[in-house]
């Protein structure tokens, strides 16, 4: 676990220019993007550098950055990782400060092949075994990483059908004077990219491309104005699309070659068995499949088992909830035939409403886990700006503190640990599923009822729910309202003249595969590789396995969720290992109380929040950008937020717009940070 950078140029004499000097990569650009995931691996580092002149003449430079989280194999998996087509070749690397190696200028005539990696092969040891069959002599005891080097020069881009894993990754081949760039199936570790002049930045982290496109190039708009993302963050709080201009994330199962080759196909990911992504391998109405609570068994305990091998020591989030007291379950009954004991972590949040440790200790009670109980320090304030400046995007979910907050007391404890993410996506864990079944069918008579006669001035109640059901239906909206942060009627009044539509529903005959598809991967899984990378620690997912993957998104709807029941599949599975009181108890979800926080000041939110929504320039950059924010709108979300938390019996007294009012601030930190960058591009070098 990792995190990755590196640029790659290109020179065409065609043009006239004469040759660039080695150092064509300046050295700052490199310490740049190495500034900004250095979080991410506190226990390794590392560049290589390499140059090649291709077939039709052009000069090919490429740059790669690494810091590493080390988990397996830690005397051989330094990385990059280089081969010259017989050994390994660690003498090619440098240390940053150092001079900069050339691989070039000692081994000009060597096949060359550099990788850098962040994430884990579950399969390692399998790969490993076929090609050692097929003649490729390992030098690693159980690297991982070594399996990419073969895996690539055996198998080529098929190597991406073959691995059950989370990565993200960069393949230099100097043979082609090609790079592969590649993310997993599903999108747990993130990968963006950065189109320069005659160049591409590849980053785990955004924010270091943002600083490099500033410092690179400082008369280049920094907020992007051809997609209109500003709108669909502000209106979900996620979006796959970069709100930052020439700044693009890869999805989830792409692979790519840079530079193109033009004999070539310039995407290398074939759709043959792969998973649904934009590209609608896995047409909505082709869940063909069949899926039981036996097969689904096999499969968990398969993907939790795969999920245990480390070299440092390891453990399971433990909430209490279904999702992650099946997979603490598995586990420990797996280690228990070793004589070992699985370690589970739960969390004692700083609410009563939100804290779930005394569930997770009576889970853990039944199964037989050593379990641990953490208290988090909190300063909520500090910690969201280090989060929203560490990461780069407006990023809404407010679940990002919690979920930093345990990872950084479990890091304390473990360097690697299980969760239970992906398991309502798969098996129809949200309520807005049946909800949207609802809508769906009743929307026409819906939209006849005045919604702003439904109370809301608590953002769980059965009033607000309603409230939002209603809007939805006459908005036409429907799936993309139950989704929203801002539906659409509030975002055309936070909006001056928004004209740009944000609306999912293409896809809402199946919000289950519409959430596994956008919102997991660039909310979720976000969310996860933010808050876990910040303190280096690294989180696995069984649910997330491609074979279990694979077999959910193929089996219909009414099997995973028979005669309609929320998770009635998994529950199934589940009720093999823990008893019904926890089976059946309801989602709580992981949260913080951000509405009460907002007026009562907790960890100086309310000061945060107002310091930022009443400056002078809330959101530096975004007129410029086309984004007009109604300021008198946000001032009268203020002002319902405050009187929902005052005592009157008149149930329309106030509204809660907590989340609505922590997308604003999240905005607010965003852009002002970004104007920082934008004004001050030489202090980040």
């Amino acid at each position: 676990m990792c995190g990755i950078a590196g640029i790659i140029k290109i020179h065409d004499p065609k043009d006239g220019t004469p040759p660039p000097p080695l150092e064509a990569i300046p050295e700052a650009w490199l310490d740049i993007l190495d500034e900004s995931i250095k979080h991410r691996g506190p226990d390794g580092q590392g560049r290589f550098r390499d140059r090649t002149t291709r077939d039709d003449g052009t000069i090919v430079d490429i740059a790669l950055v690494h810091r590493r989280l080390s988990i397996i194999d830690h005397d051989g998996g330094t990385q990059p990782m280089v081969h010259d087509g017989d050994k390994l070749r660690p003498d090619l690397t440098y240390q940053p400060g150092d001079t900069p190696i050339i691989a070039s200028e000692i081994e000009p005539n060597k096949p060359i092949v550099a990788v850098i990696f962040n994430g884990c092969i579950y399969n390692h040891r399998e790969l490993r075994k076929e090609l050692e069959a097929a003649g490729h002599v390992f030098e690693t005891d159980h690297s991982d990483t070594e399996v990419l080097v073969h895996g690539w020069r055996e198998w080529d881009g098929a190597i991406q059908d073959r691995l059950d894993a989370m990565y993200s990754l960069l393949i230099w081949d100097r043979t082609t004077g090609q790079a592969a760039s590649g993310r997993d199936l599903v999108g747990e570790k993130t990968l963006y990219h950065l189109n320069m002049d005659r160049a591409v930045s590849y980053s785990s982290a955004i924010a270091g491309l943002v600083r490099l496109s500033t410092f690179a190039e400082p008369e280049a708009p920094v907020i992007d104005t051809q997609f209109h993302a500003i709108e669909t963050w502000i209106r979900y709080g996620w979006d796959w699309i970069s709100p930052t201009s020439w700044v693009y994330q890869m999805k989830p199962n792409q692979w790519d070659m840079f530079p193109r080759d033009p004999r070539k196909n310039f995407h290398i990911n074939r759709p043959s068995n792969q998973v649904a992504t934009r590209s609608s391998v896995l047409p909505t109405n082709k869940r063909t499949g069949s899926l039981n609570a036996d097969k689904l068994d096999g499969l968990l305990q398969s993907a939790t088992i795969s999920r245990l091998e480390a070299d440092v020591p390891m453990g399971v989030f433990l909430s209490g909830g279904i999702d992650s007291s099946l997979i603490s379950a598995i586990t420990q009954q797996h280690l228990q035939k070793s004589g070992a004991v699985a370690q589970t972590f739960s969390v004692r949040m700083p609410s009563n409403t939100f804290d779930e440790s005394h569930h997770a200790e009576s889970v853990a009670r039944h199964i037989g886990s050593e379990h641990h109980t953490l208290d988090c320090s909190t300063d909520a304030s500090s910690d969201l700006v280090k989060l929203i400046e560490q990461l780069g995007l407006p990023f809404g979910d407010s679940s990002l503190l919690p979920t930093y907050w345990v990872s950084r007391a479990a890091k304390q404890h473990v360097s690697v640990i299980l969760g239970g993410d992906g398991a309502d996506e798969l098996f129809g864990g949200y309520q807005r599923y049946t909800a949207e079944a609802f809508l769906n069918k009743h929307w026409r008579k819906l939209r006849r009822f005045q919604a702003d006669r439904i109370p809301s001035r608590q953002p769980t109640s059965m009033t607000s729910k309603l409230y939002r059901l209603l809007q939805s239906a006459r908005s036409g909206e429907r799936y993309s309202d139950l989704l929203s942060i801002f539906p659409k009627h509030l975002l055309d009044e936070l909006l001056i003249n928004n004209q740009w539509g944000t609306s999912l529903n293409s896809l809402e005959t199946d919000p289950m595969r519409l959430d596994f598809e956008d919102y997991l991967p660039n909310d979720l899984l976000r969310k996860i590789d933010t808050a876990s990378m910040s303190v280096a620690l690294e989180v696995r997912s069984p649910y997330l396995s491609a074979e279990l993957v694979r077999a959910c998104l193929s089996t219909p709807i009414h099997q995973l969720m028979p005669n309609g029941e929320r998770k009635g599949l998994l529950k199934q599975v589940a009720r093999k290992y823990l008893p019904d009181h926890i089976v059946d108890r309801p989602k709580q979800g992981f949260a913080i109380p951000i509405s009460e926080w907002f007026r009562t000041d907790y960890g100086d939110m309310r000061q945060l929040l107002y310091d930022h929504l009443e400056s002078t320039d809330p959101f530096p950059g975004l007129a410029d950008a086309g984004v007009n924010i109604n300021m008198k709108f946000v001032q009268q979300m203020l002002r319902e937020h405050d009187a929902a938390g005052e005592k009157s019996i008149n149930p329309w007294h106030g509204r809660d717009h907590s989340q609505r009012l922590y997308m604003m601030l999240v905005l607010s930190i965003w852009s002002k940070w970004l104007d920082r960058i934008r004004t001050e591009p030489q202090s980040i070098a």
